[in-house]
This record gives C-alpha cells, structure tokens and sequence, in this order.
C-alpha cells in the first residue's frame, strides 16, 4: 500500500459528494422524509407509515438519481406515478413533480442551516493531490458545484461529474457505474487504475460493477457489514483513517 492507503497502480480518486465529502447526507435523508411523509398522509391518510430516514434512504434513494429515488421508493410502497415532465410544478404527484419537492426542501435546508466539509475528507484530498493523483467528484446531485462552492473545496477537483454532466451526456445513475467510469475516462484512465470513495450501497455496486482498482466504503451510520456485502475492499469512518493507518 502506498503512503495514501491505497494499492501501487492507482492514478487517480473518484469521491462521491454526499456523506463522503461533505456533511450533507443527513440533510438529503430529511428532505426525502419531509416530502415522502406529506405525499403518503395526502394519500393514505393519518395511518400511513412513514419514510424511514435510514433503512429506506439507505435501500432506494441514497446514492440515485434524484427521479430514481422517487421512482424506486415509491415502488417498495406499491405506488407509481407517471413521469411528468422536468419542469413540473413541486405541487404535482409525477415522479418530477417529488423529486422537484424534495429538491425546494433540501435547498432551503441548506440555506438556512448551512453545509460544511467533512475535515477528515479534506485533509484526505490534498494528501492525494500532493501524492500526484488525480482527483474527481462524482455526485447524482445536481446542486454539486452548488455545494462545493460553499464549502471552499471546488479547487480540490480535477473533474466533476454530477447529475447536470450526467444528463448532458446522458448517464445512467448509480448503481450503474457510468458516471465514475466517465470520469476516469476523462482522465485518460482504465477503471483498475481509479479508486472509488462511496457512503452509499448503490455507489458500492457501482464500484463494484465497474472493475475500478479499489472500492472504499465509508461508514458514517453503522453500516459497515453492508457496505462490504455490495463490493467495498475495505471501510473506514473517515478518509483521514487511510493516512493514519499508512503512519
């Protein structure tokens, strides 16, 4: 292993933006909670069963696209809904009309109580980049850029491939591996000589599936069996553990 934490042979890190870089999975999972729970009391009345923030988050939306996450738990609760269009109204039930809730509600999270940078991950970053790596951000958020730019840390990537990048150039999202393979692409790279750094299940397959030369689950809600179970070669709670388990 080098000094990184990482096998000889890789040139490059491809780190997924919420939950890994930054603090602001928490606030995905609340705003999925706010509109799932007002879309199923308008639709089932007083006795529906909530979202649950971390087994469902976790198994449908986490990591997807934001119309997939509608789509996919929509689906474990028997309901479907039809497409609509991306400029739907937040107010409409199509799978763009939630998704585009979901996104008013996360926006206004951020805005009023603000987003920071995991420290850890940070730290991790310029290690790699003094090392001579590569290094990209692949997100399904469409507010990537967005969040980088408030938390200072846009600088720090040679690449960004976010949901925008992904439906310019028409992507599928994870757990399909497109994304990170686009961006070792652009760095003239084969996926063995990139690293994938993920939180979620669907990024764990997705590193998985695409034959990228490490895959490193980062557990930052207590499920670490899982994310070895969908492909991670090994789990830390911070990226700064790589460093220090190197000294």
């Amino acid at each position: 292993m080098t000094k990184t934490g990482l096998p000889e042979g890789i040139r490059a890190c491809l780190f997924d933006l919420d939950g890994v870089l930054t603090k602001t999975a928490v606030v995905h999972a609340a705003a999925w909670k706010e509109v799932f729970d007002d879309f199923l009391q308008h639709r089932e009345g007083a006795d529906f069963r909530p979202f649950d923030k971390v087994a469902d988050y976790d198994e449908y939306v986490d990591g997807r696209p934001r119309a997939d996450g509608v789509r996919a738990f929509l689906a474990s609760r028997g309901i479907e809904l039809p497409e609509g269009s991306a400029d739907d109204p937040p107010e409409r039930d199509t799978v763009q009309g939630v998704g585009n809730r979901k996104n008013e509600i996360l926006l206004e999270k951020i805005r009023t109580e603000g987003v920071e940078a995991y420290p850890g991950s940070v730290r991790y970053v310029n290690a790699v980049r003094a090392a001579g790596l590569r290094t990209a951000v692949v997100s399904s958020s469409a507010n990537c850029r967005d969040v980088l730019v408030a938390v200072g840390i846009e600088d720090l990537f040679d690449v960004r491939i976010d949901g925008v990048v992904a439906a310019e150039r028409k992507l599928p999202g994870k757990p399909n591996p497109d994304t990170f393979l686009e961006a070792a692409r652009e760095f003239g790279l084969e996926a063995k000589a990139a690293v994938v750094f993920e939180d979620a299940l669907a990024g764990m397959d997705a590193g998985r599936s695409g034959h990228f030369g490490y895959v490193v689950g980062v557990d930052r809600v207590g499920q670490a069996d899982a994310l070895r179970a969908h492909g991670a070669d090994i789990v830390v709670r911070d990226l700064a553990e790589l460093l220090e388990a190197d000294a």
